[in-house]
């Protein structure tokens, strides 16, 4: 019986896990949208862009747990807007290397004002900071636990 409890309360996790994930994201993307004109999975690639600069598309895909075609669309679309630059990788013919513009970084730097105070209100009627750094932490272990075996990756 303790098996197919423990097999539940798995089951009862992941639904909380992804429904708890796709309702935070819809809501802190619907307020970026609103106050600044991206949405989360643009706030989180210029992040990314603006942490580790002169990025190989394949490192970013790695990172987010995503397809490279769909990674090298995304970067398109920001290119298109002024908010990355792509130039060729000088090591590796094959591959470019996109960067943050300073447009990119003046927005990435409101929209994290912006994110923050989102995720502050969205979250801490639910969890205090030391539940934050549990729950946190226990994602953290999952999350690495699940790509050092490279699990969920896209092929391709």
């Amino acid at each position: 019986m303790a098996t197919k409890t423990a097999s539940n309360d798995l089951v009862q996790l992941f639904d909380d896990l992804v429904r708890a994930e796709t309702r935070l994201y819809n809501a802190v993307s619907d307020t970026l949208r609103r106050e600044h004109g991206i949405v989360a999975t643009q706030y989180e690639f210029l992040c990314y862009f603006r942490d580790h600069p002169a990025s190989r598309i394949a490192d970013v895909a790695t990172n987010f747990a995503a397809g490279v075609g769909a990674i090298s669309k995304g970067v398109d679309r920001l290119a298109a807007r002024g908010w990355v630059d792509r130039r060729p990788n000088p090591t590796d013919g094959r591959s470019v290397l996109v960067s943050l513009t300073d447009t990119g970084a003046a927005i990435v730097a409101a929209a994290e004002v912006t994110f923050r105070r989102q995720l502050a209100e969205l979250v801490a009627p639910s969890l205090d900071d030391d539940q934050v750094k549990i729950v946190g932490a226990l994602l953290h272990t999952l999350r690495a636990r699940l790509g050092n075996d490279r699990l969920g990756m896209p092929v391709g």
